[in-house]
């Protein structure tokens, strides 16, 4: 496995040999939710690359930048065993320079459910995302459903820049307990940890709504924040696959979201249909 720091050190181990590749980027802290995407990468590519880049621009004013969990010894060893070709870990300087060119996520879009609760963020992610993107060169690159809305974002600047890269969605990975794979469920107590079920519990009455018939958007939202007390709940929503809010599911083209904190810990998690 190569280790590349810089744009230079990348570009010199991607050149060197031909064929497809398939990419991960990531914020590190892997979990098994990462080796899932690497090993799908893995399965369809001849060479696999790896990215862990904390960006900075995705973060508000009082979000956790600074706490946010670092272990590259860790996610060395795991990129080391799942057959990662290249390991990129770009230093902030690399990515980024003073008052550069940049893009902006969609006005309604980016801004409504995550984009409402955290404005800009959704700038942040399509700006690096852009820029590995044309590191790396990538003939696919790997993002898991759980974040359903930066995915639909990311799949539309591809569309829009017309950009050379096929996006492969990849479906949540769990716990046996059903709690969505998180980097950021490290910080949540063995007490919160069981509150937190709530919300994949929430999700999977919402499923068995579905299949038992009902299809009314706010009879089925209703159901999962009686489910979801006493949580902080930041929204439960029904969308279709373009993120416009709709009042009945239709099979297919719905996902169903949700968005609270337990303790001071914020968790997302959804469902596609």
């Amino acid at each position: 496995m190569i280790i590349a720091r810089n744009a230079v050190e990348l570009r010199a181990a991607l050149d060197s040999n031909t064929g497809s590749i398939g990419f991960v980027p990531t914020m590190g802290a892997l979990h098994i939710g990462h080796r899932t995407l690497i090993e799908r990468a893995r399965k369809e590519n001849e060479r696999v690359v790896v990215s862990i880049f904390v960006n900075p621009t995705q973060f508000l004013a009082g979000e956790d930048l600074s706490k946010y969990p670092r272990r590259e010894e860790a996610d060395f060893k795991i990129c080391q065993l799942s057959g990662v070709d290249v390991l990129f870990y770009p230093e902030v300087s690399t990515m980024y320079t003073h008052d550069e060119v940049s893009i902006k996520a969609p006005d309604v879009r980016g801004y409504i459910l995550e984009g409402a609760i955290r404005p800009g963020h959704f700038d942040g992610v399509l700006n690096v995302v852009m820029k590995l993107l044309n590191l790396v060169h990538a003939t696919r690159v790997y993002f898991g459903k759980k974040d359903a809305q930066q995915l639909t974002l990311i799949s539309q600047m591809v569309q829009n820049f017309f950009m050379s890269v096929e996006i492969v969605a990849v479906d949540t990975v769990r716990e046996s307990d059903g709690l969505a794979l998180s980097s950021r469920n490290v910080y949540l107590s063995k007490e919160e940890r069981i509150e937190a079920l709530k919300l994949s519990a929430s999700l999977k009455r919402a499923s068995h709504l579905v299949i038992q018939g009902v299809r009314k958007s706010d009879e089925i939202t209703k159901v999962m924040l009686n489910i979801l007390e006493p949580l902080n709940v930041e929204y439960v929503t029904i969308v279709n696959r373009r993120f416009e809010a709709i009042d009945e599911v239709l099979i297919g083209d719905t996902i169903v979201l949700v968005a609270a904190r337990v303790g001071t810990t914020r968790l997302i998690d959804n469902v596609w249909m």
